[in-house]
C-alpha cells in the first residue's frame, strides 16, 4: 500500500536512524508476548525493509545487552536474545501505558513526595525515574502525581534505597471538579502544549491511513507488520512524555484522546497479518515464535 510505503520511507530518511529505540519497540509489542526471545539473524532480516542494516541492528542489540534489557544465548553458531526480568518490568510498565486504560478512574487524589533530604545526585536521579512514571517538580524538593501507580513507585524507593528518606502524603482536592486555576497550574507543570503538539503530529501521519486499510480488500502480511511497528513506536514515544492524568485535569478537546482512538482502530485492522508475519520469520531457539500469551488479546480492552 502507498500509504504504508511512505510512511516507511520517511522513517527511514530520518536522522539519525535510533535502532535501539525501535528494536525496543519490537520487542515490547511483539516479542515480549510471544516468549521474549528471537534469533539475531530473523530479527535483522524484519528489521532491513526499516533502514537498519546488520551492522546497526548488532550494534544497537550489544548496547541494549550492556544496559540490562537483553540477555544473549548462544546455540551452535547462533545467537538468540532474551528479554531479562528487569528488561521485562520495564516493558510491562512502558506498554501498560500504551495498550491499557487511557484516563483511569479519579477521586482527586494527589500522591505528594518530597525529596528535600536527598542530596543533590540521589535527588536528579530519582526525579529522573519518577519522571517515566508521570510524576512531576511542582517546587523544589517536591514531585507530585493525581494518578500513580502505588506499586511502581514503592518498587523505584526501594531500588533506588530511597524509602526511608522520602517523605510520602496524600492528598486531597477538596473540590469535586477540577477549577480552571488548577488546570493552568497542571498544564505547565507538565508542559501539556508539547505534549499536544507531539499528539497532533501523531494524528497528521496516521490518520490518513486509517481510511486505505479499511477500503483495502486483503493485507499484506509485511506491510501490516511494518505499519503496526512504526504506529506503536511512534505511539510510544509520546507515551512515554505522557503523565497520564484524568480527564479531569486535561483540557476538553485533549488530543490525545483521538490519538487514542486511531492507534487502537489501526491496530485493530493490522495485527492478525502482522502476527502471521512474525510466525513466518522469527525463530527461537526451540523453533518457531510460540503463540502469543492471554495478556496479548486484552490491549486496548479487548482486541
Amino acid at each position: 500500500m502507498k500509504c504504508i510505503d511512505d510512511l516507511v520511507t520517511n522513517f527511514k530518511q530520518q536522522r539519525p536512524i535510533r535502532g535501539g529505540s525501535l528494536i525496543m519497540s519490537i520487542y515490547g509489542d511483539a516479542i515480549e508476548p510471544r516468549g521474549g526471545s528471537v534469533w539475531l539473524g530473523s530479527l535483522i532480516n524484519i528489521l532491513e525493509p526499516l533502514g537498519l542494516n546488520q551492522r546497526l541492528v548488532r550494534t544497537s542489540i550489544f548496547r541494549l545487552t550492556k544496559d540490562g534489557w537483553l540477555s544473549s544465548e548462544q546455540v551452535g553458531r547462533r545467537s538468540y536474545y532474551q528479554i531479562t526480568a528487569s528488561g521485562r518490568r520495564r516493558f510491562q510498565l512502558a506498554f501498560k501505558r500504551v495498550y491499557g486504560e487511557l484516563h483511569p478512574q479519579w477521586h482527586g487524589q494527589w500522591d505528594l513526595l518530597i525529596t528535600s533530604a536527598l542530596d543533590q545526585e540521589t535527588r536528579k536521579e530519582l526525579k529522573k525515574e519518577l519522571g517515566w512514571q508521570g510524576f512531576a517538580s511542582i517546587s523544589s524538593g517536591l514531585l507530585a502525581h493525581p494518578n500513580c501507580d502505588a506499586k511502581e513507585l514503592k518498587n523505584t524507593l526501594q531500588e533506588l534505597q530511597v524509602s526511608n528518606d522520602i517523605v510520602h502524603m496524600k492528598s486531597e482536592l477538596q473540590d469535586a471538579v477540577a477549577n480552571e486555576s488548577l488546570k493552568k497550574l497542571v498544564s505547565g507543570w507538565w508542559d501539556l502544549k508539547q505534549l499536544a503538539d507531539d499528539y497532533q503530529q501523531f494524528l497528521g501521519v496516521f490518520t490518513p491511513i486509517l481510511p486505505a486499510l479499511q477500503a483495502e480488500k486483503e493485507l499484506d502480511a509485511q506491510s501490516c507488520f511494518l505499519l503496526r511497528t512504526l504506529l506503536i513506536h511512534h505511539y510510544r514515544k509520546i507515551l512515554l512524555k505522557d503523565p497520564h492524568l484524568p480527564q479531569a485535569l486535561l483540557p476538553c478537546d485533549w488530543a490525545g484522546n483521538a490519538a487514542r482512538e486511531l492507534c487502537q482502530s489501526l491496530y485493530q485492522l493490522c495485527y492478525q497479518q502482522a502476527e502471521q508475519y512474525l510466525t513466518n520469520t522469527q525463530e527461537t531457539a526451540a523453533g518457531s515464535l510460540p503463540e502469543a500469551d492471554a495478556s496479548f488479546y486484552r490491549r486496548f480492552g479487548g482486541i
